[in-house]
């Protein structure tokens, strides 16, 4: 995070030339911006209906299903088939992949807001990812080879990552105060649960690596299909749009933390808790494979079984902290309490030797993960700078702290896995370590905000 760059420059669009141009007064663009502060701070945006919720929470539920199932399982497996005992393999590819979306999720976001379309800002790249996420899953189901399978990793991040950002900013146009505890909370839930339904859904197919990513994609697929055609976005096309050169653009990935400390300390948060996260989640099928000894072609259906009962804590979690953190107006308590329930569950698994301590642990990490990733969610909301102008620049710069742990994590992961062991060995036990210590650091950060109780 680096020094604010100037904010009266803005992207040309690739539909610029069919586009009127618009003369744009840079005090008018910071007064309408002042004034969306002002009225969501007094709680003057008005409520979202049922039908923008429940589609929401359904497709946010789709892409998770369609992204993260093969984080969760088939990528696994096919690397297993690819590269037999190089399951190291596995935190490159997704590694490379977290390491692409960082260096490009500001530029989406920021040619995002500027979009102009008369189905809006947001849809044009709900749909266009769609289109990409898609065909990831085809290339990765068919890949010859660990190298194309990464690539098609790649753009499954770049599809599908672009789908869930635009759905993430609609709510930061969208939600008022009073509700985003609680469509937190929901959307929470559903990315939680939704991996967990993907692997049910392709544990009697992991033979067959076509419907192994694309069952899962084709529900993606059908569920921000609905959002897209179901839920109005206003016509973008009389908004008004400035030009941005290239340096400008550049600039506007770095910002200056010191005009934004909360926003600041709620990034550095989720930084390190999602360092835990992906440290615990990148190589679950191997590490239950090791613990239980059994092949990992055979840990699909514990894992299944395990998700399966995991829903409940994951829903007590999410809903109850969401809605909670809503009905208390506080959001820092349940964020803390998150974090400190995954470093428990993580450590309970890090020396786990048989199935019921590993259920033990699994559940309590599935508690911290929904409590933690819903409530910060509506806590990022409540700190989110500029949101009549950049939401989608600022929510690219948020997205920093996650893919940089997706991309540096399994790098690191795939190292502390060597260390002092031999013959093959694996060390779960630092990793997992490791994990717990990163995710309580995560939780206690966001005790530093001081704006949002």
């Amino acid at each position: 995070m680096n020094p604010q760059p100037h904010d009266d420059e803005a992207i040309v669009t690739p539909n610029a030339a069919a586009m009127p141009t618009a003369t744009v007064d840079p005090d008018a663009v910071a007064e309408r911006a002042e004034s969306e502060r002002r009225h969501d701070a007094a709680g003057d945006l008005p409520k979202v209906n049922a039908r923008y919720i429940w589609f929401m929470v359904l497709a946010q539920f789709g892409v998770f299903m369609a992204f993260i199932t093969p984080l969760a399982i088939s990528l696994s497996i096919r690397v297993n088939e690819l590269a037999p005992g190089r399951e190291e393999l596995l935190g490159y590819i997704t590694g490379a992949g977290a390491l692409f979306v960082m260096l490009t999720a500001p530029f989406m976001g920021i040619w995002s807001d500027r979009t102009r379309t008369a189905i809006g800002r947001r849809r044009p790249f709900m749909i266009g990812g769609m289109v990409v996420g898609v065909a990831s899953l085809v290339v990765m189901a068919l890949a010859p080879s660990v190298f194309v399978l990464g690539l098609g990793w790649v753009l499954a991040q770049w599809g599908w990552g672009t789908v869930l950002s635009n759905l993430q900013i609609s709510t930061a146009d969208r939600l008022p105060e009073e509700q985003r505890g609680k469509v937190a909370g929901l959307v929470g839930f559903a990315t939680q649960v939704a991996p967990v339904f993907g692997v049910i859904l392709t544990v009697g197919v992991t033979g067959d690596a076509l419907l192994l990513f694309l069952i899962p994609g084709a529900v993606g697929v059908v569920l921000v299909t609905l959002f897209v055609t179901l839920v109005h976005e206003d016509d973008s096309r009389g908004l008004a749009k400035d030009v941005l050169t290239t340096g400008g653009l550049l600039r506007k990935y770095l910002y200056n933390p010191r005009q934004y400390p909360d926003f600041s300390w709620n990034w550095l948060g989720r930084f390190f808790f999602y360092f835990g996260l992906t440290l615990n989640t990148t190589f679950t099928a191997f590490f239950f494979a090791s613990r239980l000894g059994v092949p990992v072609t055979e840990v699909a259906g514990i894992i299944a079984t395990l998700g399966g009962v995991g829903v409940l804590a994951v829903t007590a979690g999410a809903l109850g902290g969401g809605f909670l953190s809503d009905r208390f107006r506080r959001r820092k308590v349940f964020v803390v309490s998150g974090g400190v329930l995954m470093a428990v569950g993580m450590l309970i698994m890090a020396f786990s030797t048989d199935l019921p301590l590993l259920i033990a642990g699994s559940l309590i990490v599935s508690a911290g993960i929904g409590m933690f990733s819903a409530v910060d969610q509506a806590l990022l909301l409540d700190v989110l700078p500029e949101k009549a102008t950049d939401a989608g620049r600022f929510m690219g710069i948020t997205g920093f702290a996650t893919s940089i742990p997706q991309s540096a994590a399994p790098l690191i992961a795939s190292a502390v896995l060597l260390v002092g062991v031999t013959d093959g060995a694996k060390n779960y036990t630092l990793l997992y370590v490791i994990a717990a210590a990163l995710t309580l650091l995560g939780g206690l950060v966001i005790l530093r905000i001081r704006s949002v109780r």
